[in-house]
Protein backbone atom coordinates (compact mmCIF):
# COMPACT_ATOMS: atom_id res chain seq x y z
CA UNK A 1 0.00 0.00 0.00
CA UNK A 2 1.29 3.43 -0.91
CA UNK A 3 2.42 5.39 2.13
CA UNK A 4 0.63 8.68 2.64
CA UNK A 5 2.75 11.81 2.77
CA UNK A 6 2.95 13.36 6.21
CA UNK A 7 1.48 16.89 6.44
CA UNK A 8 4.09 19.66 6.52
CA UNK A 9 2.35 21.30 9.49
CA UNK A 10 -0.06 19.51 11.85
CA UNK A 11 -3.68 20.70 11.40
CA UNK A 12 -3.94 22.32 14.85
CA UNK A 13 -0.75 24.29 14.16
CA UNK A 14 -1.76 25.30 10.63
CA UNK A 15 -5.05 26.65 11.99
CA UNK A 16 -3.19 28.88 14.42
CA UNK A 17 -0.72 29.94 11.73
CA UNK A 18 -3.54 30.87 9.35
CA UNK A 19 -5.46 32.80 12.01
CA UNK A 20 -2.46 34.92 12.98
CA UNK A 21 -0.90 35.30 9.54
CA UNK A 22 2.28 33.39 10.47
CA UNK A 23 2.99 32.11 6.96
CA UNK A 24 2.63 35.61 5.54
CA UNK A 25 4.85 37.05 8.27
CA UNK A 26 7.59 34.48 7.63
CA UNK A 27 7.41 35.05 3.88
CA UNK A 28 7.78 38.82 4.37
CA UNK A 29 10.71 38.43 6.75
CA UNK A 30 12.56 35.97 4.52
CA UNK A 31 11.91 38.18 1.49
CA UNK A 32 13.36 41.22 3.29
CA UNK A 33 16.47 39.34 4.43
CA UNK A 34 17.17 37.92 0.96
CA UNK A 35 16.61 41.30 -0.69
CA UNK A 36 18.82 43.34 1.66
CA UNK A 37 21.31 40.63 2.75
CA UNK A 38 22.38 42.36 5.99
CA UNK A 39 25.63 41.44 7.76
CA UNK A 40 23.70 40.79 10.99
CA UNK A 41 20.40 39.12 9.99
CA UNK A 42 19.12 38.78 13.57
CA UNK A 43 19.46 42.48 14.42
CA UNK A 44 18.06 43.33 11.01
CA UNK A 45 14.95 41.19 11.57
CA UNK A 46 14.38 42.78 14.96
CA UNK A 47 14.51 46.23 13.36
CA UNK A 48 12.07 45.13 10.65
CA UNK A 49 9.60 43.84 13.22
CA UNK A 50 9.89 47.08 15.17
CA UNK A 51 9.23 49.25 12.14
CA UNK A 52 5.76 50.72 11.99
CA UNK A 53 6.02 50.55 8.21
CA UNK A 54 6.39 46.79 8.06
CA UNK A 55 3.57 46.61 5.53
CA UNK A 56 5.33 48.88 3.09
CA UNK A 57 4.03 48.77 -0.49
CA UNK A 58 5.70 46.39 -2.90
CA UNK A 59 3.80 46.71 -6.17
CA UNK A 60 4.37 45.64 -9.78
CA UNK A 61 2.53 47.43 -12.59
CA UNK A 62 2.69 45.46 -15.84
CA UNK A 63 0.93 45.60 -19.18
CA UNK A 64 1.37 46.02 -22.92
CA UNK A 65 2.88 49.21 -24.38
CA UNK A 66 0.47 52.20 -24.28
CA UNK A 67 -1.77 50.57 -21.65
CA UNK A 68 -1.13 53.42 -19.20
CA UNK A 69 1.46 51.82 -16.92
CA UNK A 70 3.61 54.93 -16.45
CA UNK A 71 0.76 57.29 -15.59
CA UNK A 72 -0.76 54.77 -13.22
CA UNK A 73 2.53 53.89 -11.49
CA UNK A 74 3.46 57.58 -11.11
CA UNK A 75 0.17 58.44 -9.46
CA UNK A 76 0.19 55.32 -7.32
CA UNK A 77 3.73 55.88 -6.02
CA UNK A 78 2.83 59.48 -5.14
CA UNK A 79 -0.29 58.33 -3.26
CA UNK A 80 1.60 55.61 -1.37
CA UNK A 81 4.76 57.75 -0.93
CA UNK A 82 6.69 54.87 -2.43
CA UNK A 83 9.67 54.93 -4.80
CA UNK A 84 8.70 54.75 -8.46
CA UNK A 85 11.17 52.43 -10.21
CA UNK A 86 11.25 52.17 -14.00
CA UNK A 87 13.68 50.75 -16.56
CA UNK A 88 14.68 54.33 -17.40
CA UNK A 89 15.31 55.31 -13.78
CA UNK A 90 17.47 52.21 -13.29
CA UNK A 91 19.72 53.33 -16.14
CA UNK A 92 19.82 56.93 -14.87
CA UNK A 93 20.47 56.23 -11.18
CA UNK A 94 23.04 53.45 -11.39
CA UNK A 95 26.70 53.41 -12.34
CA UNK A 96 27.94 52.51 -15.81
CA UNK A 97 29.16 49.17 -14.46
CA UNK A 98 25.75 48.40 -12.95
CA UNK A 99 23.90 49.18 -16.17
CA UNK A 100 25.82 46.38 -17.87
CA UNK A 101 24.25 43.85 -15.51
CA UNK A 102 21.09 41.90 -16.39
CA UNK A 103 17.93 43.83 -15.59
CA UNK A 104 17.05 41.42 -12.75
CA UNK A 105 20.32 42.24 -10.94
CA UNK A 106 19.81 45.95 -11.48
CA UNK A 107 16.33 45.74 -9.98
CA UNK A 108 17.67 43.71 -7.06
CA UNK A 109 20.38 46.31 -6.36
CA UNK A 110 17.94 49.22 -6.57
CA UNK A 111 15.34 47.71 -4.27
CA UNK A 112 18.01 47.05 -1.63
CA UNK A 113 18.67 50.78 -1.25
CA UNK A 114 17.43 52.55 1.87
CA UNK A 115 14.69 54.63 0.25
CA UNK A 116 13.01 51.53 -1.16
CA UNK A 117 13.52 49.69 2.12
CA UNK A 118 11.82 52.38 4.21
CA UNK A 119 9.22 53.72 1.77
CA UNK A 120 8.44 50.70 -0.41
CA UNK A 121 8.36 50.65 -4.18
CA UNK A 122 6.19 50.62 -7.29
CA UNK A 123 8.07 48.78 -10.05
CA UNK A 124 6.84 49.63 -13.55
CA UNK A 125 7.12 47.35 -16.57
CA UNK A 126 9.54 44.85 -14.98
CA UNK A 127 9.70 41.86 -15.21
CA UNK A 128 8.89 41.38 -18.87
CA UNK A 129 9.11 37.57 -18.93
CA UNK A 130 8.25 34.65 -16.68
CA UNK A 131 11.96 33.79 -16.44
CA UNK A 132 12.74 37.29 -15.18
CA UNK A 133 9.88 37.00 -12.67
CA UNK A 134 11.20 33.71 -11.30
CA UNK A 135 14.75 35.08 -11.13
CA UNK A 136 13.56 38.10 -9.14
CA UNK A 137 11.55 35.87 -6.81
CA UNK A 138 14.59 33.68 -6.18
CA UNK A 139 16.56 36.83 -5.33
CA UNK A 140 13.93 37.78 -2.75
CA UNK A 141 12.06 40.41 -4.77
CA UNK A 142 8.54 39.33 -3.85
CA UNK A 143 5.74 41.87 -4.50
CA UNK A 144 2.65 42.12 -2.33
CA UNK A 145 0.46 43.18 -5.26
CA UNK A 146 0.79 42.75 -9.02
CA UNK A 147 -1.42 44.68 -11.46
CA UNK A 148 -1.61 43.74 -15.13
CA UNK A 149 -3.41 46.24 -17.35
CA UNK A 150 -5.13 44.90 -20.44
CA UNK A 151 -6.83 46.41 -23.49
CA UNK A 152 -7.51 45.45 -27.08
CA UNK A 153 -4.80 46.05 -29.67
CA UNK A 154 -7.03 48.62 -31.44
CA UNK A 155 -7.30 50.71 -28.26
CA UNK A 156 -3.56 50.46 -27.60
CA UNK A 157 -2.70 51.57 -31.14
CA UNK A 158 -5.08 54.55 -30.82
CA UNK A 159 -3.41 55.56 -27.56
CA UNK A 160 0.02 55.33 -29.11
CA UNK A 161 -1.00 57.70 -31.89
CA UNK A 162 -2.40 60.32 -29.51
CA UNK A 163 0.37 60.25 -26.88
CA UNK A 164 1.51 63.66 -25.57
CA UNK A 165 4.29 64.45 -23.09
CA UNK A 166 4.96 67.38 -20.75
CA UNK A 167 8.62 68.27 -21.53
CA UNK A 168 9.16 69.70 -18.02
CA UNK A 169 7.87 66.81 -15.92
CA UNK A 170 7.84 63.87 -18.31
CA UNK A 171 4.19 63.21 -17.45
CA UNK A 172 2.23 61.45 -20.19
CA UNK A 173 -1.14 62.68 -21.49
CA UNK A 174 -3.42 61.88 -24.39
CA UNK A 175 -5.68 63.87 -26.67
CA UNK A 176 -8.68 61.69 -25.83
CA UNK A 177 -7.98 59.58 -22.75
CA UNK A 178 -6.06 61.88 -20.37
CA UNK A 179 -6.04 65.66 -20.85
CA UNK A 180 -4.45 67.98 -18.24
CA UNK A 181 -6.80 70.19 -16.23
CA UNK A 182 -4.19 72.96 -16.18
CA UNK A 183 -4.20 75.07 -19.37
CA UNK A 184 -0.54 76.04 -18.94
CA UNK A 185 0.46 72.36 -19.00
CA UNK A 186 -1.81 71.73 -21.97
CA UNK A 187 -0.13 74.51 -23.98
CA UNK A 188 3.35 73.08 -23.57
CA UNK A 189 2.54 69.46 -24.41
CA UNK A 190 4.57 67.88 -27.17
CA UNK A 191 4.00 64.89 -29.41
CA UNK A 192 5.26 61.82 -27.60
CA UNK A 193 8.40 60.29 -28.99
CA UNK A 194 8.58 56.54 -29.07
CA UNK A 195 9.77 53.56 -31.05
CA UNK A 196 8.79 53.00 -34.66
CA UNK A 197 5.49 51.33 -35.42
CA UNK A 198 7.30 48.11 -36.36
CA UNK A 199 9.16 48.11 -33.05
CA UNK A 200 5.96 48.91 -31.16
CA UNK A 201 4.08 46.03 -32.80
CA UNK A 202 6.96 43.70 -31.98
CA UNK A 203 6.82 44.78 -28.33
CA UNK A 204 3.06 44.27 -28.29
CA UNK A 205 3.46 40.78 -29.73
CA UNK A 206 6.18 39.97 -27.20
CA UNK A 207 3.89 40.95 -24.35
CA UNK A 208 1.08 38.77 -25.69
CA UNK A 209 3.52 35.85 -25.71
CA UNK A 210 4.62 36.43 -22.11
CA UNK A 211 1.47 37.55 -20.30
CA UNK A 212 0.28 34.03 -19.50
CA UNK A 213 3.63 33.14 -17.92
CA UNK A 214 3.73 36.39 -15.94
CA UNK A 215 0.18 35.81 -14.69
CA UNK A 216 1.13 32.31 -13.59
CA UNK A 217 4.24 33.53 -11.74
CA UNK A 218 2.21 36.02 -9.70
CA UNK A 219 -1.17 34.28 -9.61
CA UNK A 220 -1.66 34.58 -5.84
CA UNK A 221 -1.11 38.35 -5.75
CA UNK A 222 -2.49 39.29 -9.17
CA UNK A 223 -5.23 41.64 -10.30
CA UNK A 224 -5.96 42.01 -14.03
CA UNK A 225 -7.70 45.29 -14.82
CA UNK A 226 -9.27 46.48 -18.05
CA UNK A 227 -7.56 49.78 -18.89
CA UNK A 228 -10.08 50.61 -21.63
CA UNK A 229 -12.08 52.81 -19.25
CA UNK A 230 -11.61 56.28 -17.75
CA UNK A 231 -8.22 56.64 -16.10
CA UNK A 232 -9.79 57.70 -12.79
CA UNK A 233 -11.78 54.45 -12.66
CA UNK A 234 -8.70 52.36 -13.42
CA UNK A 235 -6.73 54.16 -10.74
CA UNK A 236 -9.40 53.71 -8.07
CA UNK A 237 -9.62 49.98 -8.80
CA UNK A 238 -5.85 49.62 -8.53
CA UNK A 239 -5.66 51.69 -5.36
CA UNK A 240 -8.40 49.64 -3.69
CA UNK A 241 -6.59 46.44 -4.64
CA UNK A 242 -3.20 47.63 -3.39
CA UNK A 243 -4.71 48.64 -0.06
CA UNK A 244 -5.92 45.08 0.58
CA UNK A 245 -3.85 42.48 2.37
CA UNK A 246 -5.35 39.41 0.78
CA UNK A 247 -2.07 37.51 1.08
CA UNK A 248 -2.17 37.55 4.87
CA UNK A 249 -4.40 34.48 5.03
CA UNK A 250 -4.22 31.35 2.95
CA UNK A 251 -7.60 31.16 1.17
CA UNK A 252 -9.82 28.44 2.63
CA UNK A 253 -12.99 29.01 0.67
CA UNK A 254 -16.44 27.58 1.28
CA UNK A 255 -18.85 27.77 -1.65
CA UNK A 256 -22.52 27.49 -0.72
CA UNK A 257 -25.65 27.74 -2.86
CA UNK A 258 -28.59 25.78 -4.23
CA UNK A 259 -28.04 22.93 -6.71
CA UNK A 260 -27.44 24.33 -10.16
CA UNK A 261 -25.89 27.58 -8.92
CA UNK A 262 -22.50 26.64 -10.38
CA UNK A 263 -20.47 25.74 -7.30
CA UNK A 264 -18.50 22.95 -8.98
CA UNK A 265 -17.77 25.04 -12.06
CA UNK A 266 -16.59 28.07 -10.07
CA UNK A 267 -14.50 25.87 -7.78
CA UNK A 268 -12.76 24.42 -10.82
CA UNK A 269 -12.06 27.90 -12.23
CA UNK A 270 -10.62 29.12 -8.92
CA UNK A 271 -8.53 25.98 -8.57
CA UNK A 272 -7.12 26.28 -12.09
CA UNK A 273 -6.16 29.93 -11.73
CA UNK A 274 -4.91 30.03 -8.15
CA UNK A 275 -3.65 26.41 -7.86
CA UNK A 276 -5.81 25.80 -4.81
CA UNK A 277 -7.24 22.39 -4.02
CA UNK A 278 -10.73 21.75 -5.40
CA UNK A 279 -12.49 19.83 -2.60
CA UNK A 280 -15.76 18.35 -3.87
CA UNK A 281 -17.33 16.48 -0.96
CA UNK A 282 -19.47 14.28 -3.21
CA UNK A 283 -16.35 13.05 -5.03
CA UNK A 284 -14.49 12.55 -1.75
CA UNK A 285 -17.33 10.44 -0.38
CA UNK A 286 -17.47 8.31 -3.54
CA UNK A 287 -13.70 7.77 -3.48
CA UNK A 288 -13.73 6.87 0.21
CA UNK A 289 -16.56 4.38 -0.33
CA UNK A 290 -14.52 2.65 -3.03
CA UNK A 291 -11.17 2.46 -1.20
CA UNK A 292 -12.03 -0.63 0.84
CA UNK A 293 -11.18 0.91 4.22
CA UNK A 294 -13.36 0.46 7.29
CA UNK A 295 -14.48 4.06 6.95
CA UNK A 296 -15.28 3.44 3.29
CA UNK A 297 -17.36 0.40 4.13
CA UNK A 298 -19.44 2.42 6.59
CA UNK A 299 -20.04 5.07 3.95
CA UNK A 300 -20.89 2.48 1.30
CA UNK A 301 -23.67 1.06 3.48
CA UNK A 302 -25.41 4.45 3.41
CA UNK A 303 -24.91 4.83 -0.32
CA UNK A 304 -26.38 1.36 -0.89
CA UNK A 305 -29.51 2.50 0.95
CA UNK A 306 -29.53 5.73 -1.10
CA UNK A 307 -29.03 7.74 2.08
CA UNK A 308 -26.58 10.64 2.61
CA UNK A 309 -23.53 9.81 4.70
CA UNK A 310 -23.75 11.27 8.25
CA UNK A 311 -21.82 14.45 9.03
CA UNK A 312 -19.35 12.68 11.31
CA UNK A 313 -18.30 10.31 8.51
CA UNK A 314 -18.08 13.15 5.98
CA UNK A 315 -15.87 15.13 8.35
CA UNK A 316 -13.59 12.13 8.89
CA UNK A 317 -13.10 11.87 5.13
CA UNK A 318 -12.63 15.62 4.79
CA UNK A 319 -10.11 15.90 7.63
CA UNK A 320 -8.16 12.90 6.35
CA UNK A 321 -7.95 14.51 2.93
CA UNK A 322 -7.03 18.05 4.03
CA UNK A 323 -4.46 16.87 6.57
CA UNK A 324 -2.30 15.66 3.66
CA UNK A 325 -2.33 19.04 1.92
CA UNK A 326 0.33 21.74 2.25
CA UNK A 327 -1.47 24.26 4.53
CA UNK A 328 -0.08 27.16 2.48
CA UNK A 329 -1.83 25.99 -0.68
CA UNK A 330 -5.43 26.83 0.16
CA UNK A 331 -8.63 25.08 -0.90
CA UNK A 332 -12.20 25.50 -2.13
CA UNK A 333 -14.80 23.33 -0.42
CA UNK A 334 -18.27 22.66 -1.87
CA UNK A 335 -20.97 20.07 -1.27
CA UNK A 336 -20.65 20.34 2.52
CA UNK A 337 -22.04 21.54 4.88
CA UNK A 338 -25.68 21.39 3.79
CA UNK A 339 -27.36 22.35 7.07
CA UNK A 340 -26.82 23.94 10.48
CA UNK A 341 -25.53 20.77 12.11
CA UNK A 342 -22.92 20.20 9.42
CA UNK A 343 -21.78 23.84 9.56
CA UNK A 344 -21.35 23.70 13.33
CA UNK A 345 -19.38 20.47 13.07
CA UNK A 346 -17.14 22.00 10.42
CA UNK A 347 -16.49 25.03 12.62
CA UNK A 348 -15.41 22.71 15.44
CA UNK A 349 -12.88 20.97 13.18
CA UNK A 350 -9.32 22.00 12.34
CA UNK A 351 -10.37 23.16 8.87
CA UNK A 352 -12.67 26.14 9.28
CA UNK A 353 -13.14 28.26 6.13
CA UNK A 354 -12.00 31.88 6.24
CA UNK A 355 -13.97 33.02 3.19
CA UNK A 356 -17.58 31.99 2.60
CA UNK A 357 -19.52 32.74 -0.60
CA UNK A 358 -23.17 31.98 -1.35
CA UNK A 359 -24.13 31.73 -5.02
CA UNK A 360 -27.66 33.11 -5.29
CA UNK A 361 -30.06 31.76 -7.91
CA UNK A 362 -33.85 31.45 -8.20
CA UNK A 363 -35.47 28.01 -8.13
CA UNK A 364 -36.72 28.31 -11.72
CA UNK A 365 -33.23 28.97 -13.05
CA UNK A 366 -31.80 26.17 -10.90
CA UNK A 367 -34.26 23.64 -12.37
CA UNK A 368 -33.58 24.89 -15.89
CA UNK A 369 -29.82 24.58 -15.45
CA UNK A 370 -29.90 21.14 -13.85
CA UNK A 371 -32.08 19.81 -16.67
CA UNK A 372 -29.09 20.49 -18.96
CA UNK A 373 -26.75 18.31 -16.90
CA UNK A 374 -25.87 14.74 -17.84
CA UNK A 375 -23.37 12.11 -16.75
CA UNK A 376 -21.11 9.85 -18.78
CA UNK A 377 -21.77 6.29 -17.49
CA UNK A 378 -18.34 5.16 -18.70
CA UNK A 379 -16.09 7.77 -17.05
CA UNK A 380 -18.49 9.10 -14.41
CA UNK A 381 -17.78 12.66 -15.58
CA UNK A 382 -20.56 15.22 -15.44
CA UNK A 383 -21.19 17.49 -18.42
CA UNK A 384 -23.44 20.48 -19.06
CA UNK A 385 -24.92 21.52 -22.37
CA UNK A 386 -23.84 25.15 -21.88
CA UNK A 387 -20.94 25.43 -19.42
CA UNK A 388 -19.21 22.10 -20.08
CA UNK A 389 -20.39 20.32 -23.22
CA UNK A 390 -19.30 16.77 -24.04
CA UNK A 391 -15.94 16.50 -25.75
CA UNK A 392 -17.20 14.37 -28.63
CA UNK A 393 -20.39 13.14 -30.27
CA UNK A 394 -19.58 9.65 -29.00
CA UNK A 395 -19.67 10.85 -25.39
CA UNK A 396 -22.71 13.02 -26.07
CA UNK A 397 -24.71 10.05 -27.38
CA UNK A 398 -24.16 7.96 -24.26
CA UNK A 399 -24.83 10.66 -21.65
CA UNK A 400 -27.50 9.90 -19.08
CA UNK A 401 -29.55 12.06 -16.73
CA UNK A 402 -29.16 11.06 -13.10
CA UNK A 403 -32.36 10.45 -11.11
CA UNK A 404 -31.43 13.27 -8.72
CA UNK A 405 -31.26 15.69 -11.68
CA UNK A 406 -34.86 15.14 -12.73
CA UNK A 407 -37.26 18.06 -12.05
CA UNK A 408 -39.37 16.50 -9.22
CA UNK A 409 -36.27 15.47 -7.27
CA UNK A 410 -34.57 18.81 -7.92
CA UNK A 411 -37.61 20.72 -6.66
CA UNK A 412 -37.63 18.67 -3.44
CA UNK A 413 -33.88 19.26 -2.95
CA UNK A 414 -34.30 22.99 -3.53
CA UNK A 415 -37.04 23.18 -0.90
CA UNK A 416 -34.73 21.52 1.61
CA UNK A 417 -31.88 23.82 0.64
CA UNK A 418 -33.99 26.94 1.20
CA UNK A 419 -34.97 25.82 4.71
CA UNK A 420 -31.29 25.59 5.69
CA UNK A 421 -30.04 28.84 4.12
CA UNK A 422 -30.93 31.12 7.05
CA UNK A 423 -29.32 28.70 9.50
CA UNK A 424 -26.11 28.66 7.47
CA UNK A 425 -26.08 32.46 7.43
CA UNK A 426 -26.25 32.45 11.23
CA UNK A 427 -23.08 30.34 11.36
CA UNK A 428 -21.35 32.45 8.68
CA UNK A 429 -22.54 36.05 9.27
CA UNK A 430 -19.77 37.39 7.00
CA UNK A 431 -20.98 35.25 4.10
CA UNK A 432 -20.68 37.13 0.78
CA UNK A 433 -23.66 36.86 -1.57
CA UNK A 434 -22.83 36.48 -5.27
CA UNK A 435 -25.40 36.82 -8.05
CA UNK A 436 -25.08 33.53 -9.94
CA UNK A 437 -27.75 34.42 -12.53
CA UNK A 438 -25.20 35.60 -15.09
CA UNK A 439 -22.64 34.01 -17.35
CA UNK A 440 -19.99 31.89 -15.57
CA UNK A 441 -17.17 34.29 -16.43
CA UNK A 442 -18.98 37.20 -14.78
CA UNK A 443 -19.69 35.10 -11.69
CA UNK A 444 -16.01 34.17 -11.54
CA UNK A 445 -14.97 37.83 -11.81
CA UNK A 446 -17.33 38.70 -8.94
CA UNK A 447 -15.89 35.90 -6.81
CA UNK A 448 -12.35 36.87 -7.67
CA UNK A 449 -12.83 40.52 -6.82
CA UNK A 450 -14.31 39.68 -3.44
CA UNK A 451 -11.69 37.03 -2.80
CA UNK A 452 -9.02 39.71 -3.00
CA UNK A 453 -10.82 42.03 -0.59
CA UNK A 454 -12.25 39.70 2.05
Amino acid sequence: MEKRAEPLVPPHMSGYADKHGVFHLLQSLVSSVLTDQPEDPVSYLISVLQRRSFNIPRVLVLGPPAAGKHTLASKLSAELRAVHVTAESLLKDQSELSTQLPVEQRVHQRLRELDCFHRGWVLEGIPQTRLQALTLQQAGVVPEHVVILEASDDVLLERREGKLVDPLTGDVYHQTFIWPANDIIAQRLEKGRGPSEAHYLAELQRFHGEVTGLSSAYQHVLKIINSDQPHADVYQQVLAFVRTRHCSRTPRILLLGPPGSGKSHQARLLSEKYKMLDVCCDQLISSAAADGSSLGQKIQSYLDDEQPAPDDLVLQVLERHLSQVDPRRGWILHGFPRDLQGALRLQESQHQPNRVFFLELTDDVCVERISLRATDPVSGERFHAVTRPALSSEIQNRLETRPEDRPPTVTHTLNQCRTHTAALQSVYPDMVLIDADQDPHSVFEALESRLNSV
